[in-house]
């Protein structure tokens, strides 16, 4: 189980396969936000590049330990996170620890999985609201071509065990999916939508408990 936090922050993790349209969403969606009057942070995993440099280069060989380095980087993060929760109304955060469930878990055997699970909640709070960002591998592999080089994670075989994982995860965590083929402006829109919906919900829900 997550970690109870203090801070009243709404948390929002973007998740998606490489490709997917992460970071382009959390820049559209947070403009969209501002402009309803609502005070936005962004987060990004992983924070520390050296870090995340180590657990890509891992990962083909050593999932695990790419899995782990992973976890010690969201852990170093997670103070900055709380800190942005009590300060802002909407922290976005592109990627999460379902990436490193979806990626690297992928090559793991069940109890590691779960095990990890724990390790990933313990490490970081958990969200509000996850807005998965659903692309066809081919596709993603068309839009991460026109990038120029590409990491050991994006490549065809390990981005369709990851969206496999990621349908898996959405499956049990009832995540909401967008359709990442859809334009940048209609996905935003449709993101923004709901995450005013979880604002206003969260603030009946403060008033009915007085």
């Amino acid at each position: 189980m997550t970690r109870a936090r203090t801070s009243s922050g709404l948390l929002v993790f973007i998740e998606g396969i490489d490709g997917a349209g992460k970071s382009t969403l959390a820049r559209r969606l947070g403009r969209r936000l501002r402009a309803e009057g609502v005070r936005v942070a962004a987060h990004r995993e992983p924070s520390d590049a050296s870090i995340g440099a180590e657990a890509v280069r891992r990962s083909p060989s050593d999932p695990l330990g790419a899995a782990l380095l992973f976890t010690l980087d969201r852990s170093l993060a997670r103070a900055r996170v709380e800190r942005l929760l009590r300060r802002y109304r909407v922290v976005l955060q592109d990627r999460s620890y379902f990436s490193t469930l979806a990626y690297q878990g992928a090559r793991l055997q069940a109890p590691v999985r779960r095990l990890l699970l724990e390790a990933q909640t313990a490490a970081s709070p958990g969200p509000d609201l996850v807005l998965w960002l659903d692309l066809p591998v081919r596709e993603a592999l068309l839009r991460i071509r026109g990038r120029g080089r590409r990491t050991v994670l994006e490549r065809e075989r390990t981005l369709a065990a990851a969206r496999r994982s990621y349908l898996r995860l959405r499956r049990e965590g009832g995540w909401t999916r967008l359709d990442a083929q859809a334009k940048p402006d209609a996905i935003a829109e449709v993101a923004t939508r709901l995450v005013i919906a979880r604002l206003r919900s969260r603030v009946r829900g403060s008033r009915g408990g007085r």
